[in-house]
């Protein structure tokens, strides 16, 4: 298994991806994983030399340019050939690494994702999943979480199904629960989107509806895949990350359930429903995200995940 790691993306690059790598490699003493870091040697050369001890367990690969978090996504990727984004989308569109993961910009990731391996056929809209944390110290998986602001039903239905295969196979829970995330718990509540999601929900083979759900019921255990919009998914994203900012950065409380509000312990979140894995995480991603995203990464290659999207939306055989 090759997984690709673009160690000049983010606010903290290179210094904290290639700590990442070193907990990573410190904790997981798996010989059969390798790593492949793309980014400028000479900017990185004094923290690549922190892992001369795992000398065989990565090998790097150079990208002289970097695109910036607040370049034009399109544009960066056109005229930046050698940043550590396009060289990294181009190695895994040729097959020579398995898995891409940067906190690079975001919108780049979005759109050398769609351009360099393509959505899976049979999928309309790809994706994001973002695991919200429970109070029993388990996590929620909220999709969309905001790369489709605008949905048809259709695409509410899809992000069920992929929610669910990725809750089943990655994270090995059993037939999880898909709940559509709604301003009330009865049938026939909501927005027009809602309502015409809710009865394909009942009816879709494969996922275990469970109904709806409201905003209070996202840290609950109610449903491990919940479902909307990515407009909707967005401002609850950005609210659940606020309160460990609000609570645990600046009012200082210690407390276990806040901790699990820290990004930085499920590394980052994979654009679901392309032709291979692709992890993305924050700008302001430290050491403990980057070994985490790694770990996600390596949890999706072994699953199969991608052949096993493949199949289930397979388009139909024509007569």
């Amino acid at each position: 298994m090759k997984i690709g790691l673009d160690i000049m993306g983010g606010d903290y690059a290179p210094s904290e991806a290639v700590k990442g790598v070193k907990k990573f490699f410190d904790q997981v003493p798996d010989s059969s994983l390798h790593l492949v870091l793309i980014g400028n040697a000479e900017l990185a050369a004094a923290d690549l030399a922190s892992l001369t001890d795992y000398s065989s367990r990565y090998s790097f690969i150079e990208a002289p340019e970097v695109i910036g978090m607040h370049e034009h996504p399109t544009k960066a990727l056109k005229e930046k050939q050698n940043s550590s984004i396009a060289v990294g989308f181009g190695m895994l569109q040729k097959g020579k690494i398995d898995a891409f993961i940067s906190a690079g910009n975001t919108g780049a990731m979005l759109v050398g994702a769609l351009f360099s391996v393509k959505a899976i056929d049979g999928v309309q809209r790809p994706t994001i999943g973002t695991p919200m944390p429970r109070l029993d110290s388990k996590f929620n998986c909220l999709l969309d979480s905001g790369i489709n602001a605008d949905c048809k039903p259709e695409h509410l239905v899809q992000f069920a199904q992929m929610g669910s295969l990725y809750a089943r196979y990655v994270h090995n829970i059993d037939n999880p629960r898909v709940a559509l995330l709604n301003i009330g718990e009865e049938e026939g509540k909501g927005n027009l989107l809602c309502q015409a999601t809710y009865p394909l929900l009942k009816e879709t083979p494969g996922v275990n509806f469970v109904g709806n759900v409201e905003g209070r019921d996202l840290f609950l255990d109610k449903a491990e895949v919940i479902v909307c919009e990515g407009f909707v998914g967005n401002v609850a994203l950005k609210m659940a990350e606020s309160v460990y900012d609000i609570f645990k950065v600046q009012k200082g409380f210690d407390d276990p359930f806040l901790e699990n509000f820290n990004f930085e312990n499920y590394g980052g979140t994979p654009i679901l429903g392309i032709n291979a894995p692709v992890i993305i995480s924050h700008g302001i991603a430290h050491a403990w995200a980057f070994r985490n995203m790694i770990d996600v990464a390596s949890r999706m290659v072994s699953s199969d995940l991608i052949s096993i999207f493949k199949e289930n939306f397979k388009p139909a055989a024509t007569a």
